[in-house]
């Protein structure tokens, strides 16, 4: 802790010298500058553009923590999974495993793979679809970084307005790539070949974009990625069982003209990964289950019409409707005849199809007026979507079955929602919103059960952003969000160890959340043209009816509900990020700070990261089309003493044990723009340069170790 300490002291000594630095600079800046499209001479991390957070904005200008990822990041970071995509985001973590099938989403300490409704406390979206996925011991997103070109992370309950009740930690939006981000201009096509590779181990990666534009009113977009693996090693050179995998993934994405400016958009992605002999517990090592072959398929289907009407300053709408179908197959489970368990004593170990099927329609508009020095956005919309839940074993005597543990049924949610942003003097922005759902949950017939459970949630919330000058911005928002009960929570009727009663009576999780901040920028400070801009953001979430499986229960039969209404939380803190950028050197940096208690009992939580410092120094040789930089996070043991465990007494086995670490990567990029060689890309990087041996508080096995990786890329266009 106290290098992380030292190193937050060293931040913070850099935001003031920003302060004064910008500060000396404002007479001479003031009346020469009149908006940041025209002080920077090029876009920082925190300048980047924020699309889902109403009207579009800056990520310094918006009134909530919100992070960028493009695909200059996803490329220099040769990222494996999506979990790699995320990781120096301040405030977020994956949880559970590194693998394919492990891993899930973790924002200011909400989201842990354990438990059935951490998926519903954080929403996540790719090109507007939601997805979600909840299975015994397995994570809940399948994907591949080769599919995206941005992710936005918009961190608090804020986010339930647009998204919908229930967004405790956040929102995650994932966008795909379109054709126009490969044609170049006068081109008509374009062929995009990679390929890539890694040491942790003998990880390979062959990539395939094809994009055509047929007219100047239509454009298609196809690619294919195959990505393998072998199990990788961790620092101390042990192998992490399971964690081999090998996966296709597609994209196949038209866009349209229509008429004056709509533009039409149709996108169908799939994830494929089959793998034989692994680990029934995806989300840690774990033998006591044994293995099973495993087959998961993942498909999102997009259509969307989009039209700002500029003519009008009452329409600007937004259409889209979307289908969304994870499956994961299981079959010949060996489970662990010496403990039981087997298909004959438990269905947990039977051929089982497992699935989630979502159908989701969204449509909203925004209206504007404007008058001489103020700017008014309502946008208003309704979202309604459809879940069906499934799991199909086949018995022994072959027959199909239901299973209490995973149970099958419906949950159909509609939801209305209002937010208002009034903008004067473009200086202080002021954001109220409302939202309003109903949900209805409805048990599979293979349940046994037939009441339904029918429940509302009201999401409210009000933000204001105060522009002071160029320089110095102050912001803060209060908001409620509701979460219903899941499927898994209401209708689950027993686990592998014991069997209980439906939980039909469980009240909606409710959050209550404060945020307040301020962000300054400067220009010019060391060298002509460049920027820095930094974002503090302290947060207090007050959650109260949190839904945890009832701690009353014994093994055996219970003639008690599964899940109860039981814990208060109070998670608390603040993050900093700190963006520069030049003609020559950048650098960004984000720390975290989060406190999470149980309210009841006063002891931590065990889904909340430790203290966490992560930032980049690079420098740029624009005549050699060269980027190269260094990489650390700095992560301190947890916050609990009890959960501390030296290294030498910690065995790496599934547990929230795990200590402080600093683990280090450098890279270089290579990008030519002329020449013969125009065309071409190099990534070159090595992630844990020093082979620390370490364990990432969430997840429940030791990292990778030492890691070179290696990607080429050639493009062709016509």
């Amino acid at each position: 802790m106290g290098l992380v300490s030292r190193n937050v002291v060293c931040l913070l000594g850099s935001a003031a010298i920003v302060a004064i630095a910008t500060a000396g600079a404002t007479h001479a800046q003031d009346g020469a500058r009149t908006n940041d499209t025209d002080k920077k001479g090029r876009v920082t991390l925190l300048q980047r553009l924020v699309l889902g957070a109403g009207v579009e904005k800056v990520a310094i200008d918006t009134p909530q923590s919100v992070s960028v990822v493009e695909q200059e990041d996803i490329d220099q970071e040769q990222a494996a999974t999506v979990g790699d995509v995320l990781k120096r985001i301040p405030g977020v973590n994956t949880s559970g495993s590194d693998r394919a099938f492990g891993q899930t989403f973790n924002i200011r300490g909400i989201g842990a793979p354990e438990s059935a409704g951490e998926e519903g406390r954080i929403i996540v979206t790719v090109d507007g679809a939601t997805k979600f996925y909840e299975q015994y011991r397995m994570g809940g997103f399948f994907s591949d970084p080769e599919l995206y070109k941005k992710v936005e992370v918009l961190r608090g309950p804020a986010s339930s307005t647009l998204y919908g009740s229930g967004a405790l930690g956040g929102v995650i939006n994932f966008v795909t790539k379109d054709a126009s981000d490969f044609i170049a201009d006068g081109d008509t096509g374009a062929l995009r070949l990679k390929g890539g590779f890694n040491s942790n181990r003998n990880g390979w990666l062959g990539s395939v974009v094809f994009a055509q534009r047929m007219s100047p009113d239509a454009e298609f977009l196809l690619s294919g990625n195959f990505r393998r693996a072998d199990p990788y090693v961790t620092g101390n050179g042990t192998e992490i069982r399971s964690s081999d995998f090998s996966a296709w993934s597609g994209l196949a994405k038209g866009t349209f003209n229509v008429g004056e400016e709509g533009r039409l958009r149709l996108s169908y992605q799939q994830w494929d990964s089959d793998a034989d002999d692994q680990d029934y517990a995806q989300v840690g090592t774990e033998s006591l289950f044994g293995t099973v072959d495993r087959h998961v398929v993942d498909r999102t289907g997009v259509v969307s019409y989009e039209n700002p009407f500029s003519d009008n300053d009452w329409l600007d709408v937004k259409v889209s409707a979307s289908y969304s179908d994870t499956r994961v197959d299981q079959t010949d489970a060996t489970g662990n005849p010496r403990f039981g368990l087997t298909c004959a004593t438990s269905l947990l170990f039977c051929d089982t199809e497992y699935g989630y099927r979502t159908w989701q329609f969204n449509v909203q508009n925004t209206s504007a007026w404007r008058g001489e020095n103020w700017e008014n956005f309502l946008t208003y919309g309704w979202q309604t979507a459809y879940q069906v839940r499934t799991a199909e074993p086949i018995t022994l005597a072959g027959t199909p079955g239901g299973i209490n543990f995973h149970p099958e049924g419906t949950d159909l949610k509609t939801g209305v929602f209002v937010q208002n942003e009034f903008v004067w003097d473009e200086r202080l922005t002021i954001i109220p919103g409302l939202r309003l759902d109903w949900h209805r949950l409805s048990p599979g017939t293979s349940t046994g059960l037939t009441a339904s459970d029918t429940d509302t949630a009201v999401s409210p919330k009000i933000a204001a952003h105060y522009r002071f000058n160029d320089h110095v911005a102050l912001f803060g928002s209060i908001a409620h969000t509701e979460r219903f009960a899941t499927l898994d929570e209401v209708f689950s009727t027993g686990g592998s160890r014991n069997s209980f009663l439906p939980s039909l009576d469980l009240n909606k999780e409710a959050s209550n959340n404060y945020e307040i901040g301020f962000a300054l920028s400067g220009y010019d400070i060391f060298q002509q043209g460049d920027g820095v801009q930094l974002k503090t953001t302290g947060f207090y979430n007050d959650i109260s009816d949190l839904i945890s499986l009832n701690p009353a229960l014994r093994p055996g039969p219970n003639a008690l509900p599964g899940y109860v209404n039981i814990d208060k939380a109070r998670i608390y803190g603040f993050e900093v990020e700190l963006a520069y950028e030049s003609d020559f050197v950048f650098a960004n940096a984000g720390y975290s700070y989060v406190v999470g208690k149980d309210r009841t009992t006063g002891a931590y939580l065990t889904t909340v990261a430790p203290h966490e410092l992560a930032f980049t120094l690079g420098g740029k040789l624009p005549q050699h089309d060269l980027r190269f930089g260094w990489k650390a996070r700095v992560v301190a043991a947890p916050q609990d003493p009890a959960l501390r465990a030296s290294q030498a007494n910690w065995t790496g086995t599934s547990t929230r044990f795990a200590d402080s670490f600093d683990v280090h990567d450098v890279f270089v990029s290579w990008t030519p723009q002329d020449g013969r060689f125009a065309g071409w890309e190099a990534q070159f990087g090595v992630d844990n340069l020093f082979d620390t041996e370490f364990k990432e508080f969430l997840h429940n096995d030791a990292a990778k170790g030492r890691t070179f990786k290696l990607s080429l890329s050639k493009q062709f266009g016509w």
